[in-house]
């Protein structure tokens, strides 16, 4: 796959909106993390392999720039990129309730693979807002990898469905002349 100017600009873009989003919401502790709307973006509008790129390159910058814990994540972003990507390519944001669904199934399977990062990587504890939800589970007697699936499950379905509607949304109100250029954008307009 080539990548044109367009879709690196877009890209470059997407990947600030992602860390400086993301980095805002890690600063306040929010129990989202709405560090991916750059990366749903860049999949609905160039695909799967544009969008995940973005993904991965958004946690390495940011890992490197402010905060190392986001590197540790850059499979959780490749699979949001692959994922949106490959639902945008089967219509599934064509519609607000597709669009719903989309990120029901890339919040559960993004929560499949952050849960090994979480746990064996940082011991169940990684300075985002799920934190507290995980000790309280821990606290009441819970085992570690089921408290914090419970904990980022919750958090990620919550997050990635605000993720893929805040993209769809951006992606309904883009000048057609600026979206109709990405290889995708068929697949995804209403």
């Amino acid at each position: 796959m080539r990548l044109d100017t367009r879709t690196l600009v877009l890209m470059a873009v997407a990947i600030v909106i992602n860390v400086v989003v993301g980095q805002i919401a890690v600063w306040v502790k929010l129990p989202l993390y709405v560090d991916a709307v750059g990366t749903v973006l860049v999949a609905i509008l160039a695909g799967p392999i544009a969008g995940a790129l973005t993904g991965v390159l958004t946690n390495l910058i940011w890992g490197l720039v402010s905060d190392p814990t986001a590197a540790a994540f850059f499979p959780v972003s490749m699979v949001v990129g692959l994922l949106a990507g490959w639902l945008a390519r089967i219509g599934w944001f064509r519609s607000i309730g597709m669009t719903v669904a989309a990120g029901a199934v890339i919040g559960v399977i993004s929560t499949i693979v952050a849960i090994p990062i979480i746990v064996y990587m940082f011991g169940g504890v990684t300075g985002a807002g799920t934190d507290f939800a995980t000790a309280y589970l821990v606290a009441v007697g819970h085992e570690l990898v089921r408290s914090v699936a419970i904990a980022n499950l919750v958090q990620n379905l919550a997050d990635k469905i605000l993720t893929c509607l805040l993209a769809w949304l951006i992606v309904k109100r883009l000048p057609l002349r600026f979206s109709s250029g990405f290889a995708f954008f068929a697949h995804s307009k209403v």
